[in-house]
């Protein structure tokens, strides 16, 4: 059977009678067209569920936000319960018949004047306070059978944070409890914590849906 002849030509001849080296021949690797391994397949499978659970983490996280804040909120034995939204609309009082669906209330028709930001001692109209609601304040008010202690570590708690946005009044009704407001949102307390008052704010401060800038929301404005 006859010899196959190389593809490669022969070197040249110089006109010195050298020889020139030949070209090199360019091999390109084989590519192997088989499926992948039974590893490889188990690798990239067991690889896309992990992603799945990370993302799935990810998620929650930033749906359900603040863990850390809500378990203050849950140690300190309070209560929060989000509310449907029951409008904007400014009204001089409030019509007959009309109802906030929250004690205290949490959204819903109010005053075209919110309550300036401050600790007071006498309660503030609601009408009033879901305007400060709806600006993304919070409103920490507490009933008339709460302890004077109590009162003074709420005060204390105002005056040596960061007050902005935050307005406090007695709102006698509440009894022996301490409520956190903002829009849509209320959190009903046995007493008063400052780590949950601290949550409830983080978690829920500068979220109304009428946004101002935040020096319009400082003490006294």
């Amino acid at each position: 059977m006859a010899q196959k002849k190389s593809r490669t030509p022969p070197p040249p001849k110089t006109s010195g009678g050298r020889p020139v080296q030949a070209p090199k021949v360019r091999t390109e690797p084989r590519v192997r067209r088989a499926g992948l391994g039974r590893n490889t397949r188990l690798w990239l499978i067991g690889t896309g569920a992990a992603v799945v659970v990370v993302v799935v983490v990810i998620v929650l996280a930033t749906v359900l936000g603040g863990g850390s804040d809500a378990s203050a909120l849950a140690a300190a034995g309070c209560v929060q319960q989000t509310y449907p939204s029951q409008g904007r609309k400014h009204v001089q009082e409030l019509p007959e018949g009309f109802e906030y669906n929250s004690f205290p209330a949490t959204s819903g028709q109010h005053h075209p004047q919110p309550a300036l930001w401050n600790v007071y001692t006498e309660p503030i109209d609601q009408i009033h306070t879901v305007h400060n609601l709806e600006h993304g304040g919070i409103a920490v008010q507490y009933g008339d059978e709460v302890p004077e202690a109590t009162v003074g570590q709420i005060r204390q708690w105002y005056e040596s944070g960061d007050r902005t946005g935050i307005l406090v009044a007695p709102l006698p009704e509440l009894g022996d409890k301490v409520a956190l407001t903002a829009w849509t949102v209320l959190a009903t307390c046995p007493g008063f914590d400052a780590k949950a008052a601290d949550a409830f704010v983080d978690l829920h401060r500068y979220k109304g849906p009428e946004r101002l800038p935040i020096d319009a929301m400082l003490p006294g404005s």
